[in-house]
């Protein structure tokens, strides 16, 4: 992988296709959250950059980048890309040489309560909010924010945003072994997502080493956990850490109730299902009772019977 200060990749990313990332904090750790789960050292948080990368440097190095085969341009940072000062004047130029490549952004949602920022996203062709926790004091353990950031202040511009943004929007949600995990906590967050129009939902949990002494859950768990949320939401497990095959026995009503319940991609029928129960998966399909349906780059199997209604923004 090529990288150097502020273009890095391109990579290939499962959800989002191939990506080539632009870090707006290349030289140090700027973030509004001290997360538990964080990849990078901790650090204390701040509410606004102090070292700012100028526009004309970095659509510079993103033209010597920028290819046809590049199928998202990633807005991240060591840190949250949100705090970048000149945030909708880059977007503007990214968007002169962009052509059909489209723009994404990875924030943690603590600045949607900007106006400057909401409607900077709003430009966006896609976004990924995160959202680990509802609960004030479990927020405050896992985010570790900035003081004065009010999770139901947030929450409040999620939904919002959600309802009048055109692009693609995702939700994050990484579970954390002991503070998030709780069917209390992941009914809260259920409820709010009922209100939130987005594109999907990505469950995960930690899958590098974290900056302070904390566990992610099982492949197991994630699953067990992504039943408790409303059929009706676009879950997605997009962690599959410590995945160990189920190899589970699924007739063919217990196949149409488990992909009613929750749609499935492939890589977790690949972990659930026994060879034979493979089989008759596949003769569902073959008699079109079960069909894919393709969602934010991601294709997930789901019974015919109820194509219309589900993984909808």
């Amino acid at each position: 992988m090529e990288k150097n200060n502020i273009i890095f990749g391109p990579i290939n990313s499962r959800r989002f296709g191939m990506s080539l990332g632009i870090d707006l904090s290349p030289s140090t750790k700027q973030c509004n959250f001290d997360c538990l789960y964080c990849e990078l050292a901790p650090m204390a948080t701040v509410d606004a950059q102090s070292e700012v990368v100028e526009i004309p440097t970095i659509i510079s190095e993103l033209k010597k980048h920028l290819s046809q085969s590049i199928d998202v341009i990633t807005l991240t940072a060591n840190g949250e890309p949100t705090l970048y000062p000149y945030l909708s004047e880059l977007i503007d130029e990214i968007d002169k040489i962009k052509n059909t490549t489209q723009t994404l952004i990875l924030t943690n949602s603590a600045t949607l309560i900007e106006e400057k920022v909401f409607n900077a996203l709003l430009k966006l062709d896609q976004v990924k909010l995160s959202l680990d926790a509802i609960s004030n004091d479990v927020f405050k353990k896992i985010d570790r924010p900035h003081e004065n950031i009010n999770i139901n202040d947030v929450v409040d511009r999620v939904k919002e945003f959600s309802k009048i943004y055109k692009g693609k929007l995702f939700i994050e949600i990484l579970f954390v072994h002991g503070l998030n995990d709780t069917k209390q906590e992941v009914e809260k967050l259920n409820n709010v997502l009922l209100d939130i129009n987005c594109e999907r939902i990505d469950l995960g949990t930690i899958d590098r080493p974290p900056a302070y002494p904390v566990v992610g859950i099982s492949y197991k768990e994630l699953h067990e956990v992504s039943l408790i949320f409303d059929s009706s939401l676009p879950i997605h497990i997009a962690s599959r850490v410590h995945a160990e095959p189920y190899n589970a026995y699924y007739s063919d009503e217990e196949i149409l109730n488990t992909l009613d319940k929750r749609p499935l991609t492939m890589d977790d029928i690949n972990l659930l299902f026994d060879t034979d129960s493979m089989a008759r998966l596949k003769n569902l399909i073959d008699k079109q009772k079960v069909v894919k349906k393709v969602v934010g780059n991601l294709e997930f199997l789901i019974p015919h019977a109820n194509e219309k209604r589900k993984l909808k923004k």
